[in-house]
């Protein structure tokens, strides 16, 4: 190999100085590419103000709604009386079950005697035929006149006059009042309530909260739950691990019961319900469990499997023949293309959920709304995929069989269609893999399906166990559907490489 000299170098460099130079972008590219991505890092840091929305945020909330999807809660309400007394009562759903006597809460009772004050009650109202005499009133007028008078009466009620409710093996709420004091490990808060509200006797550790003085104080207590002072009552929420009564309600009578205590029963127990075996009791009572209501998260979930199945299906069947008339080397006709191709814009520009809402106020609340939104945007992207294939195709095929002369439809079946079909169905089946997905969000919008119930759940901001339960089932079913999809894309798109 023969080597060029010195002088020969130096001649080529004087006929052709750009080849032995390099330019700035050459020797300087990765440093500005580099320098630009800090530069824009910043920029962002600063425009959405990133350092101050870390620096405020209440990571503690955000932990505590964690825990909420993955437990439960009890929920005493602790009320307070003028006189000093207390009353404990838990709601009708509790689930802590019927007849709440739990072992966390100690309290002090005493029977005590109480003079209740009745309201006066109204005069009734009564026709009467006989005449009215101004001169002399009668009796009858007297005697409603002194039942509108209010009277008193007394009475024996069993009432708490100290109260202890232990959140965990530290933390603890004492309720003397007009004194509540609060024990969170190694720290101590008292706090008095009474006419002018609710006030802390010292200042608030971290974990309790006051807004404004003389509002409600809240107390944290990490996972084992939080608690609200106010000034006539004391909410408590204890958090436990799990989800209570997710196959039976406290209403079933097989709530409480382990797995081998319902089995037995179902297989020879005595049958509780006269008119219904065990099994379909059990069965029943699961379907249809009030606080979980399975049957119809189920109903949801369903529908929203159809929803995006119809509207891919739909969509994949409209944007097939119109991405013939949209492929330039199909359809020769400029204009015709042109407008194709911008009805394809016209529906993908706008995004699917935007056509829900459209679609939600043109047909009300409902699957249609939904599957009308997931047909009209798939269409345009679909018509726009499936035209730029046909536009790739290889001619040679097609000349092929144009040239033994075959009719213009028999070109495209036997030409085209080999080609773009494997890649057609891919297509389709990503997007119907896609719109699973999506069904849920426009669901939350009125489209319907299991998004809605979602969103139902969330605004109650307190049944985020619900709310865990379907987006798991949304999680399955999202994943189930991308297996079956992956392995049909990979089934197509492995024949079209073997042929």
């Amino acid at each position: 190999m023969n080597t060029l000299s010195a002088s020969d170098m130096e001649a080529i460099a004087s006929r052709h100085p750009h080849l032995l130079t390099t330019s700035l972008w050459q020797r300087f590219r990765f440093a500005i590419i580099g320098g630009a991505t800090v530069l824009y890092i910043i920029f962002c840091w600063w425009f959405f103000s990133i350092g101050a929305v870390l620096g405020s945020a209440n990571w503690g909330i955000a932990g505590t709604y964690l825990a909420d999807w993955i437990s439960y809660e009890e929920r005493p309400d602790i009320s307070i009386h003028k006189d000093g007394t207390m009353q404990i009562e838990f709601s009708r759903y509790d689930p802590i079950g019927p007849n709440p006597n739990p072992d966390w809460i100690t309290a002090r009772r005493e029977t005590l005697t109480r003079t209740i004050e009745i309201p006066a009650s109204a005069a009734p109202q009564t026709k009467s035929t006989s005449s009215f005499s101004f001169v002399a009133p009668s009796n009858a007028g007297d005697q409603s006149a002194e039942s509108t008078k209010a009277s008193t009466e007394t009475r024996k009620e069993e009432v708490v006059t100290h109260a202890v409710v232990d959140m965990n093996a530290t933390d603890r709420i004492e309720l003397a009042p007009p004194t509540i004091t609060v024990a969170r490990g190694d720290e101590r808060l008292e706090v008095s309530i009474g006419s002018d509200g609710v006030t802390a006797l010292s200042p608030l550790p971290e974990w309790a909260t006051q807004r404004a003085p003389g509002a409600k104080v809240m107390l944290a207590f990490g996972f084992s739950g939080w608690a609200e002072i106010r000034d006539d009552a004391v909410l408590v929420h204890k958090r436990y691990l799990g989800w209570e009564g997710f196959f039976f309600d406290i209403s079933s009578p097989f709530f409480g019961k382990s797995f081998g205590e319902v089995f037995t029963l179902i297989r020879s127990g005595e049958r509780i319900n006269a008119n219904q075996s065990n099994l379909s009791l059990a069965v029943d009572n699961f379907l249809y469990n009030p606080s979980w209501q399975h049957l119809d998260v189920w109903t949801k979930l369903l529908q929203t499997i159809v929803m995006a199945f119809v509207g891919t299906l739909f969509a994949m069947v409209v944007a097939f023949p119109l991405s013939f008339i949209a492929a330039r080397n199909i359809t020769r006709n400029k204009p015709v293309n042109q407008l194709v191709k911008r009805f394809f814009d016209f529906q993908r520009s706008v995004d699917m959920f935007i056509w829900a809402l459209f679609f939600t106020r043109a047909f009300g609340p409902g699957p249609l709304a939904g599957i009308s939104a997931i047909f009209f945007t798939d269409t345009g992207t679909l018509g726009k995929l499936y035209s730029e294939a046909l536009e790739n195709i290889d001619d040679k095929q097609r000349e092929g069989v144009k040239s033994v002369g075959a009719s213009p439809i028999a070109v495209q079946r036997f030409g085209v269609l080999p080609q773009v079909l494997p890649v057609f169905a891919s297509q389709a089946l990503y997007f119907w893999e896609s719109n699973t997905r999506s069904a849920t969000i426009i669901g939350a919008v009125g489209a319907g399906g299991i998004g809605l119930k979602l969103w139902e759940a969330m605004r109650t901001n307190a049944d985020w166990e619900n709310v865990a339960y379907m987006v798991v089932l949304i999680l399955i079913v999202v994943f189930v559907f991308d297996a079956i999809s992956n392995a049909l894309r990979t089934r197509l798109m492995g024949n079209r490489r073997r042929s």
